[in-house]
């Protein structure tokens, strides 16, 4: 006899931090929720890199005593080298901001995974690995329950509320055909891990260190862990690093060979035998929301690894979605507008993030040279980095930087043009 029930208030679909989220604080409102995954736990992921503003979502959810006391890395600023290898001034969080909530971790995404999804079941959720989503049952347009594959055996589960937090399989948006690939964005990326690389803990911690590669058509992600381990990865427009060249490991040495700063630090280290890829990652849906059911986290979108906003975004969108969903149960109401409620706020302050990233991929934003001639937005700068996206006035420095961009942009074509 199978332990799934056949009906919960709310099923949440994914065991990623932004489902065990979701799940913890649904289930601790007080109503009974499905936590399905549909790996068994703990399982690898890349994304090791928190923003700092994490903080809040990690307080509300009574992890963050396991946080500090964990292994992980402590992660205190950002620093960026461009082309040239010339390194900007390292952003340390604390320097614009003393308070705890400033710094954040590197963390092994395997256990930290696992952390939150143990989590959600100590807060009261129904939680279940090993456990795969093949459809979602719907009424006309309103999602009804969910039909489940567990050890070969089919499940047909009911529910009020479904929060999609499928990550990337956006399973919702998917039937619904709601995802859109960014034509402009669209990237890939190939990543391993470093044994006995460098390590620079001269902040009192470690940092997350962005790297143009020498002809600027890719950039490299340099994050020490816990274990003496480092993650390096690579990204770049996805035809130009995976279409018509070797395979991925030959053309991540190919690529780490035009990026100086990297070379130098995991000269000696061990590279480990993980080596992985993902494509076309950056993408949107036409639709956050419906009646019976929303998208959080990755299912809702993913924008790009470049500022490591992923996991805050999965964070956040969880909350406030969860807080949604939790209020339209107790009132009766799962229609679209009430579990879509927090979504136009949250979709305006993350494109602070998605502008930073297109100014990243112009090729010309010199974050030191910008903050040099602009030393009034070092602050929003650092804010945006930390991820204090709702922070009044902080997409204020855009007034400065989409201007400044545009001539920057200018004056190197003019360059090129001699």
């Amino acid at each position: 006899m199978s332990d799934l029930k056949p009906s919960y208030d709310c099923i949440v679909i994914g065991g990623g931090p932004a489902g065990s989220t979701a799940a913890a604080l649904v289930a601790e409102a007080g109503h009974s929720v499905l936590l399905v995954e549909r790996d068994k736990m703990p399982r690898e992921h890349v994304g090791e890199s928190l923003m700092p503003e994490s903080y809040w979502v990690f307080e509300r959810l009574g992890v963050l005593e396991q946080l500090i006391a964990s292994r992980f890395s402590r992660k205190v600023g950002v620093q960026f080298v461009n082309n040239t290898g010339r390194e900007s001034q390292p952003f340390f969080f604390r320097s614009h901001d003393p308070r705890p909530c400033s710094e954040t971790w590197h963390v092994d995404r395997a256990e930290f995974d696992k952390m939150l999804f143990d989590n959600a079941a100590t807060k009261g959720a129904h939680v279940r690995d090993g456990v795969r989503v093949v459809d979602i049952l719907m009424r006309g347009d309103r999602a009804v329950g969910v039909v489940v594959h567990r050890d070969g055996t089919e499940h047909r589960i009911a529910s009020q509320a479904v929060i999609d937090a499928s990550g990337q399989q956006t399973i919702l948006a998917n039937k619904l055909g709601l995802r859109r690939v960014n034509p402009d964005l669209k990237k890939a990326a190939i990543w391993r891990h470093y044994r006995g690389a460098e390590r620079d803990e001269s902040g009192g911690g470690v940092k997350t260190i962005i790297l143009h590669t020498s002809d600027k058509n890719a950039w490299f992600w340099y994050i020490p862990q816990a274990d003496d381990l480092v993650s390096v990865g690579c990204v770049a427009d996805n035809d130009y690093l995976l279409k018509g060249r070797g395979k991925p490991e030959q053309t991540f040495e190919e690529e780490l060979a035009k990026c100086e700063g990297v070379l130098q630090r995991v000269a000696g280290a061990e590279p480990l035998d993980d080596l992985r890829v993902a494509k076309e990652f950056s993408y949107m849906t036409d639709q956050s929301a419906g009646d019976g059911w929303v998208l959080v986290g990755d299912a809702w979108g993913f924008i790009d690894p470049v500022y490591s906003s992923g996991v805050y975004f999965a964070l956040q969108s969880a909350w406030l979605a969860a807080d949604a969903v939790s209020e339209g149960l107790k009132q009766g109401d799962t229609s679209a507008a009430q579990l879509g409620k927090w979504e136009p706020e949250f979709k305006a302050a993350t494109n602070s993030v998605r502008k930073l990233v297109h100014a990243f991929y112009s090729g010309e934003f010199r974050v030191g040279k910008f903050v040099t001639e602009h030393p009034h937005h070092h602050g929003n700068l650092t804010d945006l980095l930390i991820g204090r996206i709702f922070k009044p006035g902080v997409a204020m420095m855009f007034d400065d930087l989409d201007p400044w961009l545009q001539q920057q942009i200018a004056e190197s074509n003019s360059r090129d043009a001699v």
